[in-house]
C-alpha cells in the first residue's frame, strides 16, 4: 500500500494526517515508512524531534543521485531513519528540496519516485508520502507512484472551490501517468461539531457525490501539543478523543 495525503491549499492538516496515521499503521504491528517530500520538512521533524541541519538529507540525496547518474548507472538509493517510535521509519526531507525541483523537472525525472517505492514495496508493508501543498514536480511524482490518495479538507467555501479543481486535476493525471491511482476519500480535518455551517458544506459535498469519508477529525489543542513534543497522538494519549478518531480512520481505510 502506497498513500500520498495531498491537497494544494495549505493549513488543512495534510502533515499532521501523514504522520499520524502512519504513526496507528506501526503501532498495529504494520513495518511502516512515511517519505517526506517536502522542502518544509515539517513531517521530518515531527517525527524525528531533529530540526534544521540536524535532519538527515534523505530524499534529496536520492534526487541528487538521479541528477548525476548517467542512462546505464544504476538507479538511486535512500537512507531510511529509524524513528523513536517502533516499526516506523522516515525518509526525511530538507530545504535542499527546493533547489533540485527545476532541475528535475528539467530532466524529466517524474517516474524514478515510482521505482524508488516500488523497491521500498518489498520491506515495508504501509508507505505514506507527505507532499507539498502545491501540485509540482514531488507531489506529481508521489502521485505517479501511489496506488491511493486522501485530500484532506477543512470546512471552508475557499476549501470547497480548491476541491473540485483538485478532483479534477487528480483525475486526469490518473488517466494520463497511472490508471491504478484511486481517491480513497476527502478526510474532514479540524471539524468543529457544534457548528452549523461546516455540517451544512459537508452535507452538500456528499449529496454531490463526493467522496467525504465517514469518519470526522475533530479539532483540538491536543494536536499542537503533540506538534510540540515531536510525538504522534498514539503515543502522546492514545484515550484522546482525536487519537481515537485518527484510530477509526485507519481502521476504515485498512478495510477497503
Amino acid at each position: 500500500m502506497r498513500r500520498v495525503v495531498f491537497n494544494q491549499k495549505g493549513g488543512v492538516g495534510k502533515s499532521s494526517i501523514a504522520c499520524n496515521l502512519a504513526a496507528v499503521s506501526a503501532a498495529q504491528g504494520y513495518r511502516t515508512l512515511l517519505i517526506d517530500l517536502d522542502a518544509q520538512a515539517n513531517s521530518s521533524h515531527y517525527l524525528t524531534g531533529l530540526t534544521g541541519a540536524d535532519i538527515p538529507v534523505g530524499i534529496a540525496d536520492f534526487f541528487k543521485q538521479i541528477l548525476s547518474s548517467g542512462p546505464f548507472s544504476k538507479k538511486g538509493s535512500v537512507d531510511v531513519y529509524e524513528t523513536p517510535f517502533e516499526n516506523l521509519h522516515v525518509v526525511t526531507a530538507t530545504a535542499e528540496l527546493a533547489d533540485l525541483q527545476p532541475k528535475l523537472e528539467a530532466r524529466h525525472k517524474i517516474n524514478k519516485l515510482r521505482k524508488l517505492l516500488e523497491e521500498l514495496s518489498e520491506d515495508y508493508e504501509r508507505i505514506y508520502l507527505d507532499t507539498p501543498p502545491a501540485l509540482n514536480f514531488y507531489t506529481v511524482s508521489a502521485l505517479i507512484a501511489a496506488d491511493r490518495v486522501l485530500i484532506p479538507f477543512d470546512c471552508d467555501s475557499f476549501s470547497r472551490q480548491a476541491l473540485y479543481g483538485l478532483l479534477e486535476q487528480i483525475e486526469e493525471l490518473r488517466e494520463d501517468h497511472n490508471e491504478e491511482l484511486a481517491v480513497e476519500g476527502i478526510v474532514v480535518n479540524q471539524f468543529q461539531s457544534r457548528a452549523s455551517l461546516p455540517q451544512q458544506l459537508l452535507d452538500e459535498l456528499i449529496a454531490e457525490g463526493l467522496p467525504v469519508l465517514p469518519v470526522y477529525l475533530g479539532s483540538s489543542v491536543k494536536m499542537r501539543e503533540s506538534h510540540q513534543a515531536c510525538m504522534p497522538l498514539i503515543h502522546l494519549e492514545p484515550r484522546h478523543k482525536l487519537t481515537q478518531q485518527f484510530v477509526e480512520l485507519h481502521e476504515l481505510l485498512e478495510s477497503r
